[in-house]
């Protein structure tokens, strides 16, 4: 009798065996929850285990409308109800469930929420402890496995951003036994050794694949560095630890490069619109200088001796034309009497109109003396200091600038030394 048979034959016969059994037909199974995984599909995939084995099982999206009314998450104690069946394509069994009922936290989980609680009520996750990370990161430390995702992502990320970025890494064991003792000593080499900033983390996975995170050892060593961290372990749902005492979570090792690692393109664009804003700003304020400039040496030419002089020239001017005309008048007068009298009296209008133009030029002459413009000419000057006339060495002090007005110009003159003089009449 010939009794071989095909894979394909041989796993439909086990399955055939799990169907018919009744046992395994329907089956209750209690264990910790553990890789928990919702797929796009709406199935569930997880694993139950216990100190000693592990089982695979799926719960498919008919069956969670009626079979589970709360989050399936690791750590959970449940109890999981429904058949043991094979999958014949791998060959593999696994238990189908049908309800899932809640039955206890796994005791890893206790442990997490334990340690949090007494680490916040410590202080440990305090705002005010937190450092900031620096803006300009030139040396960066890096705390994961050597090999790995995480450690290319980070990389990839960081020579992307900036290629003169200089990476420091301190490669420890991220999983099992020992691993978060190997953490503590590379994040406390990177920390004497002197980067900017650390970045510490590694893939997503179990809690069990996380825990070294979780350890109070490692919160209490990110705790005490003087170097900025950012924590970034599994992926963006994983929450350990370390994320609530690192100085910066991010959701992945790929994120944290992100915020770590200053982008220089960015940054050259910044510097572009910094100097068009700096020289828009020196444009506007060299403008309004200049037109202040311009006001106040308008007010200084309209306020200077120069000018004061010039509107004096103008009205004495204007007398002279005023008395030349009043002269000519008299003197028509004076010549329509003369013709009209007799020449006695004509003789007294002359003489009196002679005596009236003598004294006319006596005052005139009078004026002319008087006139700034007149003594200027002569050699005298007109000094200023501060828009008034200085007539009295009072008006000054030692290093007073004091401008001094001839006929052609103007001299900025420095008082070097002031020299009283007796005035006769005086004591």
């Amino acid at each position: 009798m010939n009794n071989t048979v095909s894979v394909t034959q041989l796993n439909t016969y086990i399955k055939n065996l799990f169907v018919r059994d009744g046992i395994l037909s329907r089956i209750s199974v209690k264990g910790e929850v553990s890789n928990c995984k919702y797929h796009n599909s709406g199935h569930i995939y997880f694993s139950l285990k216990d100190e000693r084995s592990q089982l695979s099982c799926v719960m498919f999206s008919s069956d969670r409308l009626n079979g589970l009314n709360f989050t399936l998450e690791d750590g959970q104690n449940v109890t999981v109800t429904g058949s043991v069946s094979v999958y014949e394509r791998g060959g593999v069994y696994s238990l189908h469930a049908r309800t899932i009922e809640l039955s206890g936290q796994g005791e890893l989980y206790v442990k997490f929420e334990a340690l949090k609680k007494r680490l916040y009520s410590e202080g440990y996750f305090a705002a005010s402890h937190k450092k900031a990370i620096p803006r300009y990161v030139k040396k960066l430390g890096i705390v994961t496995a050597e090999t790995g995702a995480a450690v290319r992502d980070i990389i990839n990320v960081s020579r992307r951003r900036n290629p003169g970025i200089q990476l420091v890494l301190a490669p420890a064991k991220v999983q099992g036994a020992g691993a978060a003792e190997s953490v503590v000593r590379a994040l406390k080499k990177l920390d004497a050794y002197g980067v900017d900033c650390i970045i510490v983390g590694r893939g997503g996975g179990s809690i069990e694949d996380l825990w070294a995170f979780n350890e109070e050892i490692t919160a209490m060593a990110v705790y005490d560095l003087k170097t900025p961290v950012i924590s970034a372990v599994g992926h963006e749902t994983d929450t350990t630890i370390i994320d609530y005492v690192s100085d910066l979570r991010a959701p992945t090792p790929s994120a944290a490069a992100e915020l770590a690692v200053f982008s220089l393109s960015d940054l050259q664009s910044e510097l572009v619109d910094a100097r068009y804003d700096l020289y828009k700003t020196m444009n506007t304020l060299i403008n309004a200088a200049r037109q202040k400039m311009e006001v106040l040496g308008k007010d200084i030419e309209y306020l200077g001796p120069v000018n004061r002089l010039e509107q004096k020239k103008i009205e004495l001017d204007r007398t002279a034309n005023r008395i030349g005309e009043a002269m000519r008048l008299k003197i028509l007068t004076a010549r329509n009497a003369a013709d009209l009298m007799p020449d006695k009296l004509s003789n007294l209008i002359w003489t009196a109109f002679n005596r009236t133009r003598h004294r006319s030029a006596v005052f005139t002459e009078q004026l002319k003396r008087l006139s700034p413009i007149e003594k200027i000419s002569k050699g005298y000057a007109y000094v200023s200091h501060e828009n008034k006339g200085v007539t009295s060495i009072a008006q000054v002090n030692y290093g007073d600038c004091i401008e001094v007005s001839v006929v052609d110009g103007a001299l900025v003159c420095e008082v070097e030394e002031i020299i009283p003089k007796n005035i006769p009449g005086e004591e």
